[in-house]
């Protein structure tokens, strides 16, 4: 059970802040949301949910119901706009032994927000406040008192830690003195969804998800679950359009239809900004309060994901004694470059590459960019050394940092079991051998990990090692991985691979004290 007496305080329920809550009930960490807004987003931007995303939605148990309301999209198509030749599409089948969920998701964000707060339906009164503004906030160094105005007037809360996803304009990070670097374009993109029938009425044989390359005006076509949505930019100086001009822009570039409706627009600026400092004492900014990146490749909310995969497994060992609180420093280290030169520097290529850049991102294999464009190839520098990556270039032997494949295991109880699932709530250690051998495992007299033996062989019943034993059909987890025998590989709770050693308890010992911050 958690150490915490005081909740994690989380200002703002978009996105990142629904599944920092979620995280924080899913480590059984008392958690308060608060949220301005009378109700969740209105807004429909943020309308493709990348892979890494899914399996986060997995972890923290409202997978189900989000899939139950999305479109998957495993083709995501990209055109030569003039001549609507197709050129390379991203053919997620090429990672289908990387994941459980081999597409990506088109699904808006005014969708999506309710579906992740009935998540949390089940939790006790006073977990979540609307209409709750964060004024004001003091570290007090064992906690943080956060003033807040809510319906009934001021109020104080006492917390452990302040989680800021107030969003680009955050108050928090502006009242913390922290600096944000990068810019803002002088271009702006446009956001039409439109009420027409492309798939009986008018049928258009796109893909789900399609990008549409042209020097001069690309645009995107997403097929939502309730509407067809178009995106384009505006450049400068040029006004916002009228309903009857975006009808005639949407028929120009999907020719004659009928019973066409503009149902909803929105135009919003391109930004690459990010926070000096992601952390101040007990305070973390998280989202587009720590980072801005406008959505290019859908990178805007998927990359503010990432930081709620990050920080609350961090807060939840330290909470419980597993840990040393300088674990918490790990957050910023790991996942700042990941904004920075990884989703910005990627979104900016992005945009070259609608604009008929070709050679701006290198494809590589089809797994490669399968990988990249779902976001499962981030690799994080856990070692300090610069070596980080969020774009895949080839296939190579799993390696620190490296976000393990989620691969279907067989248990010794006649059912399946995950590789992700291994992680859920601890490290875990996975120790590839031959169990018809009789391995020793480590066994750690401490908490927060267990140890797994990973064979291409069932374990027998009378090896004493069915209920730890994984059996590996054909080995092909481990090949895939490069994984040689007699080897361990410990994962940490964010599926990430903290270190790659033999089978020895001492080493494991002294890799699991590291990778919790308790031994240098």
């Amino acid at each position: 059970m958690t150490a915490l007496t005081k909740p994690v305080l989380i200002a703002g329920a978009g996105p990142v802040g629904l599944m920092t809550a979620l995280a924080c009930k899913f480590y059984r960490l008392p958690f308060v949301l608060l949220e301005e807004d009378a109700s969740f987003s209105s807004d429909t931007k943020a309308g493709t949910i990348l892979t890494r995303t899914i399996e986060a939605f997995q972890r923290y148990g409202v997978a189900e119901s989000v899939l139950g309301s999305a479109l998957r999209v495993d083709l995501i198509g990209e055109f030569e706009r003039e001549t609507n030749l197709p050129r390379n599409f991203v053919d997620l089948a090429a990672i289908s032994e990387e994941t459980r969920f081999p597409f990506v998701l088109n699904m808006p964000q005014n969708h999506l927000e309710p579906v992740l707060a009935q998540g949390m339906a089940d939790m006790p009164e006073g977990a979540i406040h609307l209409r709750h503004r964060v004024t004001g906030f003091r570290d007090t160094g064992e906690g943080v008192q956060v003033s807040v105005e809510t319906p009934d007037g001021p109020k104080t809360f006492e917390g452990s830690y302040l989680v800021a996803c107030d969003g680009g304009r955050s108050q928090i990070r502006e009242a913390l003195g922290i600096v944000v670097e990068g810019k803002t374009l002088d271009v702006r993109y446009m956001l039409v969804d439109i009420q027409v029938d492309l798939d009986a009425e008018n049928p258009r044989d796109y893909p789900y998800l399609a990008y549409f390359s042209d020097p001069h005006e690309w645009m995107i076509l997403v097929r939502q679950p309730h509407c067809w949505r178009f995106l384009f930019p505006l450049e400068a100086g040029v006004e916002e359009q009228t309903p009857a001009q975006l009808e005639a822009k949407v028929r120009h570039f999907i020719g004659d239809v009928k019973q066409l409706e503009v149902i909803n627009t929105i135009t919003y600026r391109v930004h690459h900004r990010v926070a000096t400092r992601w952390r101040n004492g007990r305070v973390f900014l998280a989202g587009d309060a720590a980072h801005l990146i406008t959505p290019m490749w859908a990178l805007g909310m998927n990359t503010g994901v990432l930081d709620s995969i990050s920080l609350p497994w961090r807060l939840a060992w330290v909470a419980r004694g597993w840990a040393d609180p300088s674990l918490l420093d790990g957050y910023e280290r790991e996942q700042k470059p990941l904004a920075v030169h990884g989703s910005g520097e990627m979104a900016e290529a992005g945009r070259a590459r609608m604009g008929g850049d070709r050679t701006a991102v290198n494809d590589g294999s089809a797994w490669a960019f399968a990988m990249t464009r779902s976001l499962l190839g981030v690799r994080l520098d856990l070692e300090g050394t610069g070596d980080w990556s969020i774009v895949a270039r080839e296939k190579l032997p799993l390696r620190v940092g490296d976000r393990v494949a989620d691969r279907r295991l067989l248990n010794g109880e006649g059912g399946e079991t995950w590789v992700h699932d291994l992680c859920n709530d601890s490290f875990a250690a996975l120790c590839f051998a031959d169990v018809r051998r009789r391995p020793k495992l480590p066994e750690l007299e401490l908490p927060g990990i267990r140890s797994w033996v990973i064979s291409r062989w069932d374990a027998p019943l009378d090896s004493g090692l069915r209920p730890q034993a994984l059996l590996d059909l054909a080995g092909g987890f481990q090949r895939n991985a490069g994984i040689p025998d007699d080897c361990i590989v410990l994962l940490r709770p964010d599926d990430h691979v903290a270190a790659i050693l033999p089978i020895d308890e001492t080493a494991l010992r002294d890799a699991y004290l590291a990778a919790t911050g308790r031994r240098a």
